[in-house]
């Protein structure tokens, strides 16, 4: 038999492999048992095809080596760690070392194992084979699921991020690059303690970058625990569109975009009703609900010229300007202070941030949300001066329903001054929101 047929013969079961992953990665049914079986089944009619290859035609040790990462390829498709995956895929990677595939693919199953640090070291030594952007994608994701518990979590986010964009400058239009990256920086601005608002537009632009891509929108549906675990611990699969909904959604809540929050959850919950996309909506239509309860109800006249008369002058170091609430333009207002009663606090079903209506001086009622502050620290009845307030004129209707009201979002403790003191780091909190966003 020529060399060329006992290539053809080897491509053939390469092609299995490929369409073997492909049903991995398309197909899911409302039984995950029935994608187990229908995996099984196309993964032995691939591995019946390999066998079939004569023995002469796998006798040199790349031969050998390109048979033994096929072999262990078909038998680690399925979620589970799989021995006899990880031994065929060890044998490729002795006989032929530059073999970069097959180290990509057996560090993607030592780490179904649990054996991070064997999987990172696969990956790198994939990645020196040559640059790819599966690899670095991969090694993104890895990175986000070593950072757990780990003492230099943000350290290793960080690299994440790196990767992932190293990633995109080897292929600026692969939406599963900038979906990665997207992940990387929303796992971040969770790390951190949801305060750096830049990562979130950060993420914001790397999933609309990813929806231009509109090999996305042919992806499959998994279910929501498979993509928090792509954002916050990393996986294997590749990201289905409708999944940009969930975290597009997550961005604009964070980022007080209501409207886009509110839409981007529901058309996630109704693509999948078994997704916790239906509960992220009832939380925001919750939180609306109770501001708006209050600025209708509860906000007595007498109280609310009580407090705005009470108001005292606050001594502002330079640049600061102390301004009222008519004087904010949309957006981030520089150098300018506002200074407001605590009327209530608003309680809400996240983490973070934490939600008070206030008052100025001019009586005017606004909704603060504020990050990086522990929960005991503002009380009704404290006087707060706002530093570079980012302001919004929130106004949307949601099922028959409309809201209106006015925003100031702050992202770091040393924004807010309570009663006229600055508050000190102990005062402050850098707890991780990053558990809330674990499968």
């Amino acid at each position: 038999m020529s060399n060329s047929d006992e290539e053809e013969a080897l491509s053939k079961a390469a092609r299995a492999a490929e369409d073997l992953y492909h049903l991995r990665d398309t197909y899911f049914p409302p039984n995950p048992d029935d994608r187990i079986s229908k995996l099984q089944h196309a993964s032995d009619l691939a591995l019946q095809l390999l066998d079939s290859i004569p023995l002469e035609q796998r006798k040199s040790p790349m031969q050998r080596a390109k048979f033994e990462y096929l072999r262990g390829k078909m038998l680690d498709v399925f979620p589970d760690y799989r021995k006899e995956a990880e031994d065929h895929l060890s044998k490729a990677v002795k006989l032929n070392p530059s073999l970069a595939d097959a180290w990509l693919c057996l560090g993607n199953c030592i780490w179904k194992k649990g054996d991070l640090s064997a999987a990172k070291n696969c990956l790198s030594l994939a990645l020196n084979k040559g640059p790819n952007k599966k690899i670095l994608c991969q090694l993104s994701m890895l990175k986000r699921r070593m950072s757990q518990g780990a003492e230099n979590q943000a350290e290793l986010v960080e690299e994440s991020i790196q990767h992932a964009k190293e990633a995109i400058t080897l292929d600026v239009k692969d939406g599963n690059s900038w979906y990665n990256l997207g992940n990387a920086c929303l796992t971040s601005f969770f790390v951190t303690g949801a305060w750096d608002h830049t990562k979130l537009l950060h993420s914001l632009k790397a999933y609309q970058n990813a929806e231009k891509d509109e090999r996305m929108k042919s992806s499959p549906d998994l279910y929501f625990n498979c993509a928090t675990s792509q954002v916050v611990t990393g996986s294997i699969l590749t990201a289905p569109h409708f999944l940009l909904w969930n975290f597009l959604a997550q961005v604009n809540k964070y980022l007080e975009n209501y409207q886009r929050a509110l839409s981007g959850f529901e058309a996630a919950a109704l693509k999948d009703p078994g997704l916790n996309a239906a509960e992220e909506v009832q939380k925001i239509v919750n939180l609306l609900d109770k501001v708006d309860n209050l600025l209708r109800g509860h906000v007595k006249a007498k109280r609310m010229s009580s407090l705005a008369s009470s108001l005292a002058a606050v001594n502002l170091k330079l640049p600061y300007k102390r301004v009222t609430m008519d004087l904010l333009s949309e957006g981030l207002n520089r150098a300018l202070a506002i200074e407001g009663k605590v009327l209530f606090f608003v309680r809400s079903e996240s983490v973070a941030p934490l939600y008070y209506l206030l008052c100025d001086s001019n009586q005017s009622c606004f909704v603060l949300s504020v990050y990086g502050v522990r929960d005991d620290v503002i009380k009704e009845g404290d006087q707060l001066t706002l530093l570079d307030p980012y302001f919004h004129d929130v106004d949307l209707s949601w099922k028959e329903k409309h809201y209106q009201f006015k925003s100031i979002r702050l992202d770091f403790y040393e924004q807010v001054l309570v009663n006229g003191k600055a508050l000190t780091p102990q005062q402050a909190v850098r707890t991780s929101i990053y558990a809330q966003h674990k499968p």
